[in-house]
């Protein structure tokens, strides 16, 4: 028989692309999981019917009785101070009280953290982080975030902003961040930020993909532009190596999946970081993208 202290936990991932439910037991066997389109172009108040519409349908699906958590990993933050978003590429939800809002439309209360978090802590409990100590969580794809996990406990920070290395000017002069600043490490080295700089340089916007892909095949402009991010992702990481220097790097997000960041973009980092013999593993993550929704799950309330 379940009781309090064995609760199933619901866990979600809201993204800017897809919204994942999943469904958890207590020993972390998975129940039940369903991905849906994110509404985050139709602004917050679909984002709120998307998360209380997949939140309910989740939930009916426990026995009465049955004691369960529900938490939500965020492309954000919460501010501590006001409880309202801060700091997120969805910028619909910024300035909204997302947690109190949940919390009155299902009657309960929820967890909410930032989604790099909930990725690097499921990455240290689970996947690639696991036996480390100081793991630096990244994540790359449309945008670019960190989370930061220490004995396989996350550090936030007073301000919840810990990790946050995506929003790191890099280069003053470079181009203006939605944050505010210039140059920040987002974009340089996200798929979007990529993709803008090859058009500001050559006229035309192929995807990420796509650039990758000629970059391989020889095409000039393409191995440009990939040569840059893979020495724009040495720099910035490098950096951050040289402040934290973390026992292990586990890499995330849909451009974790390029090989040469592995290789060359290897290199690249041991070239920028302060140290002369650099041996920071840098890891493929091992639960792909469902690492954020696991660490939404374990942060549950």
């Amino acid at each position: 028989m379940m009781n309090a202290a064995s609760p199933l936990r619901i866990g979600i991932d809201l993204g800017g692309t897809k919204i994942e439910a999943l469904l958890l037991d207590p020993d972390d066997t998975v129940l039940q999981r369903r991905r849906i389109a994110s509404p985050a172009g139709e602004g917050y108040a679909a984002v709120l019917a998307s998360l209380h519409t997949l939140i309910t349908e989740t939930a009916a699906l426990i026995p009465p009785g049955t004691p369960c958590t529900v938490g939500i990993g965020i492309p954000g933050s919460l501010n501590p101070v006001t409880g309202l978003v801060q700091n997120a590429n969805s910028t619909c939800l910024i300035g909204h009280p997302l947690k109190d809002d949940v919390e009155q439309l299902l009657g309960r209360p929820v967890g909410i953290r930032n989604d790099a978090d909930c990725f690097a802590l499921a990455e240290c409990r689970l996947g690639a982080g696991q036996g480390y100590g100081l793991v630096f969580g990244v994540i790359m794809g449309t945008g670019c975030g960190g989370g930061i996990c220490m004995d396989g406990r996350l550090r936030e920070g007073p301000h919840r902003i810990a990790g946050e290395w995506g929003h790191f000017s890099v280069d003053p002069a470079g181009e203006l961040c939605y944050c505010g600043n210039r140059g920040c490490v987002e974009t340089k080295i996200s798929g979007s930020g990529v993709e803008r700089s090859f058009e500001a340089r050559y006229g035309r916007k192929p995807a990420m993909t796509e650039i990758v892909a000629r970059a391989r095949e020889g095409d000039h402009e393409c191995r440009e532009a990939f040569d840059r991010f893979l020495d724009d992702f040495g720099r910035c990481l490098g950096g951050l190596i040289s402040v934290l220097d973390p026992d292990a790097v586990v890499l995330g997000g849909g451009l974790s999946s390029i090989h040469e960041l592995y290789t060359i973009g290897a290199e690249r980092v041991r070239q920028y970081a302060f140290h002369g013999d650099l041996r920071t593993p840098i890891l493929r993550n091992r639960l792909g993208d469902s690492a954020g929704v696991f660490g939404a799950a374990w942060s549950g309330c």
